[in-house]
Order: C-alpha cells, then structure tokens, then sequence
C-alpha cells in the first residue's frame, strides 16, 4: 500500500529527500506522495523513512493503493530500471 501526506504537513520537507524513488514533491498545499512510486521502501529499508523522519505524523497508508510485500519489490524493481 502507497502512503500519502495528510493535511496535518507543515511543508517542513523532511521526508522528501528522505524517499529512495522520489515519490514525494511538493504540493499545494502539503506534500504529496505519487502512489504509482511508493514502494514503502520496501527492498531499501526496514521502515518507510518518510514516515521516521516526519515530525508531525502526517503519513499514513492510503487506503485506495493496496500491494503485497511482492508486488512492491516488482514495483521497486521496474521503478530501478527506468
């Protein structure tokens, strides 16, 4: 499942740089996540490192973009060789 910004962001921009496919950009108004790049850090890290980072708790899952562990490593995988 791809994680999205809710509209508690304070626009600090810690989680941006923070994202192995540059999924998040900023937004009008918050930052936003581009699903078809969140792979969770799946196949990076253990935990998604926007959400480590965010000082306010504003990422959460986004209920609209369910995946399996494996089919974020394919995402992952076809994201490397773009």
């Amino acid at each position: 499942m791809a994680y999205m910004i809710t509209e508690d962001c304070i626009n600090c921009n810690a989680c941006e740089s923070e994202c192995p496919n540059n999924a998040i950009s900023q937004g009008d108004p918050v930052y936003i996540i581009d699903p078809s790049l969140c792979t969770e850090c799946v196949g990076y890290f253990d935990e998604p490192q926007c959400i480590s980072v965010c000082p306010v708790d504003c990422i959460v899952p986004n209920p609209a973009f369910r995946e399996t562990k494996e089919q974020l490593l394919l995402k992952k995988e076809s994201i490397s060789h773009k």
